[in-house]
């Protein structure tokens, strides 16, 4: 393409929807207003041009503005409201996890077999113990009240909550964030995560204590994890659409799959909050273990029958976990 010929061909209605756009929707006469519909549909087609044959940083930034002041004049400024959140937890943030559950069910599967595997591993050879710590370091680990148990424990239920929900969201975003870079980054973040978890149940098993790590950690940990499966789920795919980003163009299809992941990631930060507060007042408590256990169930229970009914229901009607059409910017099928 030929920007210049482009731009000469097409100046003239750019100018005259800039001129329509100074005045009020008052004064426009119904044919002006008219022209006005029109003339934002043609420059919505020349900016999709531009961006997918020659992009030209000055006049696509000239043209995003033009497009974005002509849709809020034809159809009107929208102000955010409890209904939006609602429709959002009903059906866009289930609907967006449904949408991508091909790929956080399989890493779900693939970290709990990594975890058995190192954990196994890790428990069945002393050589591997020792590299991890001296002998007496590992007793005081595992031992009745050492700090495996004490851990849960160690800060004011309100205060550890808050800390394990800052720590937990901050992961479940970096793999949602880092995710365009392939995808690499959240194969690492989950690598780390796997080690972490093999390590408390190889030393655990090791000092014959498997039961007692089970009870502390399955309460909060199935919801937390499953969260964590989710967002770097969401974070593989942002990789893949890099590679390939199918019938659209890249530009559009990570524009696309990006709002969602933005998104899940307000909806990810509100279901760690939840495992949060079951870690920090739930795990700690002197509820019997099979209580405790059961909390943590009910809670991961909760979480994929939220996912696997409405999510399936809102995908089925339509959802796909984007913004609303009417915040979308505006796009227009290009030949290729």
């Amino acid at each position: 393409m030929d920007v210049d010929v482009f731009v000469a061909a097409h100046r003239d209605e750019w100018t005259r929807l800039e001129g329509l756009l100074r005045r009020s929707r008052r004064s426009l006469t119904g044919a002006e207003a008219d022209e006005l519909v029109t003339l934002y549909q043609r420059t919505a087609t020349h900016l999709s041009q531009l961006q997918s044959a020659a992009p030209d940083p000055a006049l696509i930034g000239r043209l995003t503005t033009l497009v974005a002041r002509a849709r809020s004049a034809v159809v009107g400024s929208r102000r955010s409201t409890w209904r939006d959140a609602l429709g959002f937890f009903t059906t866009g943030f289930p609907a967006a996890c449904y949408r991508t559950r091909h790929w956080w069910v399989p890493t779900a599967l693939l970290f709990t077999a990594l975890v058995a595997g190192l954990g196994w591993w890790i428990a069945d050879s002393p050589d591997v113990q020792a590299r991890i710590a001296a002998p007496d370091d590992l007793r005081e680990m595992t031992r009745p009240g050492g700090s495996y148990e004490t851990y849960y424990s160690s800060s004011p239920a309100a205060a550890f909550s808050a800390q394990v929900w800052t720590n937990n969201a901050q992961v479940a975003g970096l793999s949602l964030a880092l995710g365009t870079l392939l995808g690499l980054p959240v194969l690492w973040l989950l690598l780390q995560n796997a080690v972490n978890v093999a390590l408390g149940v190889g030393l655990m098993a090791s000092a014959d204590r498997l039961d007692v790590f089970l009870g502390l950690i399955l309460p909060h940990g199935l919801l937390e994890l499953t969260a964590v499966f989710v967002a770097a789920g969401v974070g593989l795919r942002l990789g893949w659409t890099v590679i390939d980003p199918g019938p659209r163009t890249r530009l559009t299809a990570l524009a696309q799959e990006g709002r969602a992941a933005l998104g899940m990631a307000i909806g990810l930060a509100v279901v760690l909050l939840i495992s949060g507060v079951i870690e920090g007042f739930v795990t700690p408590s002197g509820l019997p273990t099979w209580a405790r256990v059961a909390i943590g169930v009910a809670a991961e229970l909760a979480f994929l029958a939220y996912v696997f009914i409405l999510g399936r229901r809102a995908v089925a009607a339509g959802e796909t976990g984007d913004v609303a059409e009417a915040d979308r910017p505006a796009e227009a099928p290009v030949a290729a």
